[in-house]
């Protein structure tokens, strides 16, 4: 634990950096179509037809589900999602390996 003298100001981002391995952690790596674990991201709306690739178009989806899916939206093959995706709340980290019950109150 270190003291500071003055305050240190941290600079602000606004969102969690949209990776592979932030999207299967935000979907508990599970396919947000089954249930099943997850091994692929899927563009709930296709980017070929004008989705984008932003947290609220990108789910965790096994490969049988990716492929069903294919190059369509969700209701043209009769999937439904779990859980609607979403931005992850200011704050959303990542926890690389086991972390000290210890540190919990400084993170």
């Amino acid at each position: 634990v270190i003291k500071l003298r003055y305050f240190v100001k941290v600079p602000y981002r606004a969102r969690a950096a949209l990776t592979r391995r932030a999207v299967f952690a935000r979907d508990g790596w599970a396919c947000q179509y089954c249930g099943r674990p997850a091994e692929n991201l899927d563009h709930v709306i296709p980017r070929s037809k004008g989705g984008e690739h932003v947290w609220e178009n990108v789910v965790a989806a096994c490969r049988r589900c990716n492929s069903r899916k294919e190059n369509r939206l969700v209701h043209e093959k009769g999937m439904k999602l779990i859980h609607e995706p979403f931005v992850p709340p200011d704050g959303f980290r990542l926890s690389i390996g086991r972390l000290e019950p210890e540190w919990d109150a400084y993170l």
